[in-house]
């Protein structure tokens, strides 16, 4: 009788660590794989459902080009900025003057950005047929409401 019981929690046992082994491989392909592809998709548009045209698909790969080129001197620009501000902020006596206008100056520059890729985006926009247009919008609106790149944390 004991060696049958020890037999049923011996194999209790093995089967949870053989079913704990198999899930395992699957978090890592959802974390080294998929996930950055499809965010790669989200946050270039992904065709979204919108049955582009290939000339449509060129403008938009040129208008995203050109978007990023804008927007790369100043990311790295806020970049210095943050880290500024954050050696204003651990200093042993603090400027207060100094820390306000580095604020001013980070949210210059997050506004500039803003400009550009508001810009970009109504760009592209005007390429877009009207039915295009209602996808390409609730795309974006849906992204705001936390389900997609631009949601809470997770997905950036």
């Amino acid at each position: 009788m004991r060696t049958k019981i020890f037999m049923v929690v011996m194999l209790m046992g093995l089967s949870t660590i053989l079913i704990a082994q198999t899930a395992e491989p699957m978090a890592k392909k959802f974390r080294g794989t998929e996930r950055p592809a499809m965010r790669m998709k989200a946050m270039h548009g992904g065709n979204q459902g919108l049955n582009l045209t290939d000339a449509q698909k060129e403008a938009f790969k040129a208008n995203m080009l050109a978007t990023q080129k804008q927007l790369q001197p100043l990311r790295n620009a806020l970049g210095e900025a943050e880290a500024h501000q954050k050696t204003l902020v651990t200093a042993e006596k603090p400027d207060f003057g100094a820390i306000n206008k580095n604020i001013e100056k980070i949210g210059g520059i997050r506004i500039e950005m803003a400009k550009i890729q508001a810009k970009n985006r109504l760009d592209m926009r005007a390429q877009l047929t009207d039915e295009q247009k209602l996808k390409f919008d609730l795309f974006k609106h849906g992204m705001r409401q936390g389900k997609g790149p631009k949601g809470p944390k997770g997905m950036m």
